[in-house]
C-alpha cells in the first residue's frame, strides 16, 4: 500500500466566475505541481474548500486530479464529509477511479466521544478493500474533535488499511506519541507547513502543505536538502518557507492562495461564496512581497 511522504500538496479547488468548479483549471494546477516535483497530491481537503462542495463536485475534482496525474505522483483523495454516508460514498469513489488512498477528517462541528470516533473510522475503513490505504486526519482547532493516541490504537486494531495520520495541530508531544504507534510503523505526516523541517527531524514522513500549492519549490528543496544531510541549507530554506507561510496567512484564508497563484501565472479562478476573493490592491501587494521571497531562493515568480 502506498503511503504519503515528502511534500504532499493540499490542493485548492478552482471555481469560475459563476461559482462552478473549474475542472480545466484543476488539471492545469495538477500539471504545475507535478512539474515542480511535489511527491504527493491531496485534493478536496480543507485547502480545497471541501465543505463548500457537493459530493458530485468533489468526485469530479478527484477524477480530474487522478486522471491528470496518471500515476506520475501519489494521489490521495480527502474523503471526509459532514456525515458518514457521504464519507463512505467518497471513499468508495476514490478507490474506483484509481486513487492511491484516502484521507478522512474526524467528524466536524458536532462533538463526538471516543466510541463514536472509533466506530466512524471503522465503518469508513471497512467500506473499502483491506489493501486500500487510509490516513486519519486530525485538525481539532477546526473540527472541534481531537483524535487521541489511544483511540487510534484501538482503531487500527480493527482496520489494517489505516496506515497513518495527518496531524494539523502544532503539538510535538502528540506527534511523538503518534510516532510510537504500532512500534513506530505508523506513518505520521504533519499539517503545519512551518514545522516541516522539525517534523522531518522528529521522524515524520512529510508534510501535507497548503502553502506548497502556491510555492512548491522551497518545500521540495527543503526535503531534498534534508535527505542529503544538508541541515544548514534545510534550515535556511525553512526560514524562507516560514516567511511565505506568514505572508499567505498560514493557510487560514485560501483567497490568498488563489491571488498568489494568479500573480505567478496560474489562474485558478475564485473563492466560493460566502468566501470572497482578495481586493485587487491587496492582491497586488501580496504578489510583490511573494516575488521578493522567491527571489531570495532564486525561484522565478512567473511560471
Amino acid at each position: 500500500m502506498k503511503k504519503l511522504y515528502g511534500v504532499i500538496t493540499a490542493m485548492i479547488t478552482p471555481f469560475d466566475s459563476a461559482g462552478e468548479i473549474d475542472v480545466t483549471a484543476m488539471k492545469r494546477l495538477t500539471e504545475f505541481l507535478i512539474a515542480r516535483k511535489v511527491h504527493c497530491l491531496y485534493p478536496t481537503g480543507t485547502t480545497g474548500e471541501m465543505f463548500l462542495m457537493s459530493v458530485d463536485e468533489r468526485k469530479k475534482i478527484a477524477e480530474a486530479v487522478v486522471e491528470t496525474a496518471a500515476g506520475r505522483v501519489t494521489a490521495y483523495i480527502h474523503a471526509g464529509a459532514m456525515n458518514q454516508k457521504d464519507t463512505i460514498e467518497l471513499a468508495r469513489h476514490a478507490r474506483s477511479i484509481g486513487a492511491d488512498g484516502i484521507g478522512v477528517v474526524t467528524p466536524s462541528f458536532f462533538s463526538v466521544n471516543e466510541r463514536e470516533l472509533e466506530e466512524f473510522y471503522v465503518a469508513v475503513s471497512h467500506s473499502v478493500p483491506e489493501d486500500f490505504p487510509m490516513y486519519l486526519y486530525n485538525i481539532p482547532q477546526c473540527s472541534g474533535n481531537d483524535l487521541k493516541t489511544h483511540t487510534i490504537k484501538r482503531i487500527i486494531e480493527r482496520c489494517p488499511n489505516i496506515v497513518g495520520v495527518k496531524y494539523s495541530y502544532p503539538d510535538f508531544i502528540r506527534v511523538g506519541e503518534y510516532l510510537q504507534i504500532a512500534n513506530g510503523n505508523f506513518s505520521v505526516v504533519i499539517g503545519a507547513d512551518r514545522l516541516f523541517l522539525p517534523g522531518l527531524s522528529f521522524g515524520c514522513a512529510g508534510t501535507v502543505s497548503g502553502i506548497s500549492c502556491v510555492c512548491p519549490e522551497p518545500f521540495v528543496a527543503l526535503y531534498d536538502a534534508y535527505g542529503k544531510g544538508e541541515i544548514a541549507e534545510a534550515r535556511r530554506i525553512q526560514t524562507i518557507a516560514t516567511s511565505i507561510c506568514e505572508l499567505l496567512k498560514n493557510g487560514s484564508n485560501m483567497a490568498y492562495f488563489k491571488a498568489a497563484l494568479r500573480t505567478r501565472g496560474i489562474d485558478v479562478g475564485h473563492m466560493r461564496k460566502p468566501l470572497l476573493d482578495l481586493p485587487a490592491g491587496e492582491a497586488e501587494m501580496l504578489g510583490a512581497s511573494l516575488s521578493d521571497l522567491l527571489n531570495s531562493l532564486s525561484i522565478p515568480m512567473a511560471v
